[in-house]
């Protein structure tokens, strides 16, 4: 596979060869879900609570005695059967947070990537650059690029007056290319590297 590599006018000035061991990869669907949820739970808040027999007001004197009144035997008014008493086994504060396997994350990588190969989403431009660091400017240079909504765009090491630029247009995400994902990769309708990301990337996913 074969990719053509434009400038920030659209115009054609070089092919990229895309690793045939990456070109030919199967896409996993269910690994690129597992990674996505996985990445969704790590951002959970986590901070939902109820109050258990200890912690909810009242007393704790018996409200009457154990025997001989007929009625059923009860310890204390903050018990779960009773109304305003505590909550038995209710959610706690904790971590939503779980790690998937090194080579799990690697192939929900490399499949998310080649399937937006295969549905031609991929653009791959010589750089970004930024002169004045002008959110227009940028913005033009999306426009003519194709861009759509949530527009990923990938650089191994991010020009900080370009990132600066597009950090206001909507829908417009710049990651680095050691740091996507493949949940930052399925969300994107347009993706748009550099020549050294897709390289960057290949070396990783390609092995």
């Amino acid at each position: 596979m074969t990719l053509d590599v434009v400038n920030d006018q659209n115009e054609k000035v070089g092919t990229v060869e895309v690793a045939e061991a990456l070109a030919t990869s199967r896409v996993r669907a269910h690994l690129v879900w597992e990674s996505v949820v996985c990445a969704n739970a790590a951002e959970r808040r986590g901070t939902h609570a109820t109050k258990n027999r200890a912690q909810v007001s009242g007393t704790g004197k018996k409200p009457w005695r154990q025997k001989g009144t007929g009625r059923a035997r009860v310890g204390e008014s903050r018990n779960p059967l009773w109304r305003k008493g505590g909550t038995v086994f209710g959610p706690q504060p904790r971590s939503y947070a779980y790690r998937l396997p090194r080579k799990v994350e690697r192939a929900a990588l490399r499949s998310a990537l080649v399937a937006k190969l295969h549905d031609e989403a991929v653009v791959i431009v010589d750089r970004f650059v930024s002169e004045e660091g002008k959110t227009k400017a940028a913005a033009e240079m999306l426009r003519r690029l194709g861009a759509t909504r949530a527009t990923l765009l990938l650089d191994v090491q991010p020009d900080e007056r370009f990132a600066r630029a597009v950090r206001n247009l909507p829908d417009v995400r710049l990651v680095a290319s050691g740091r996507v994902t493949p949940r930052d990769l399925a969300g994107s309708r347009r993706i748009i590297a550099t020549r050294a990301a897709i390289e960057r990337l290949q070396e990783v996913l390609a092995s």
